[in-house]
């Protein structure tokens, strides 16, 4: 990473094909019998949905008879790390009050079968928001957001942890990057920033954290639903409409006046958001001095495209 860099002289990644996906006939047949079993008719189809940058099956299936499901699945043993993040979804889903979630609902599923952990949801008719970002998906996406921030659930039987203790490097990110001789204009600014993150106040809410582009779904009446339900933890209930603004930002959008009349995120005082936005960017910078696996070949430039994203936002915010 040659830094600054402006999220326009990244590249960007394929936003519909970033995952290297296992395909339904790549599941044991015992698995592929059982879900059919479950789905009442022998699958017609199986639409691999290649967004996202990990390699367990997810694929929209349909039955001879019409019925549907969104169908993710992943080997406890050769995937165990997908496969545990899968079992994770299902625990947070199942703890959160669903009639008041922006989520597709969750059918069943079965943390064995086989060797094999698989997770069912309802097929949600809609698609990704279009990137860049357009004025409706924006708007649908947040109003998502919206309701995110008012889900309180209890953290105890999910052991929620703080973000940042959660994921250390997303405090120290900057200072890993400056001690890898990557010399990015404003580092000690960015570093103190982002070490100011874990003092902000009403940090204890529930933030789903990985509200990208990729993890919506856009109805046909215009409404949006969030998936990927797995990498929950506590944090201010405005970091969630941050972390979208961030990109809409990188896609070349004033963010100003959404950031400052949202309801989740007016009031909120410049340093705190400046704060997440630093941190934010410093974990993916961390991020990149990691190789970049071959299941995943996109992910260096999403990392480098969220780091550039974050440095020119607060560069606009912060004159410099």
């Amino acid at each position: 990473m040659h830094p600054p860099l402006h999220p326009a002289d990244v590249g960007r990644v394929p936003h519909a094909g970033t995952a290297m996906r296992l395909h339904w006939e790549h599941l044991p047949p015992l698995v592929r019998r059982e879900v059919e079993r479950r789905l009442g008719s022998p699958v017609a189809s199986a639409t691999s949905q290649d967004s996202g940058f990990t390699p367990g099956f997810a694929s929209r299936l349909v039955g001879r008879d019409g019925q549907r499901l969104f169908l993710k699945a992943a080997h406890r043993t050769a995937q165990k790390a997908y496969a545990a993040a899968y079992a994770q979804e299902v625990r947070v889903l199942r703890s959160l009050p669903m009639d008041d979630l922006p989520a597709p609902a969750l059918r069943w599923w079965e943390n064995d079968l086989e060797g094999w952990t698989v997770v069912a949801f309802e097929d949600v008719d809609g698609r990704p928001p279009h990137r860049p970002w357009e004025d409706d998906d924006v708007t649908a996406c947040l109003d998502a957001l919206a309701r995110v921030a008012e889900v309180d659930p209890d953290p105890e039987p999910l052991d929620l942890k703080p973000l940042h203790e959660d994921l250390p490097t997303f405090v120290t990110g900057w200072d890993t990057a400056d001690y890898a001789g990557i010399d990015w204009p404003h580092v000690a600014e960015l570093s103190e920033l982002a070490h100011a993150y874990p003092e902000l106040p009403d940090a204890e809410h529930f933030a789903h954290l990985d509200g990208r582009d990729d993890n919506f779904l856009v109805r046909p009446d215009g409404t949006a639903l969030l998936c990927d339900w797995n990498w929950p933890a506590l944090a201010p209930r405005w970091v969630d409409v941050v972390h979208l603004l961030v990109s809409v930002h990188g896609d070349g959008r004033d963010v100003t006046r959404l950031l400052a009349e949202h309801p989740v995120t007016a009031g909120v005082p410049d340093d705190h958001v400046d704060s997440f936005v630093a941190a934010l960017g410093g974990f993916m910078a961390e991020a990149d001095l990691r190789p970049v696996p071959t299941t995943s070949p996109h992910l260096g430039t999403h990392r480098r495209w969220w780091a550039a994203a974050c440095w020119s936002w607060l560069a606009s915010r912060r004159g410099w």
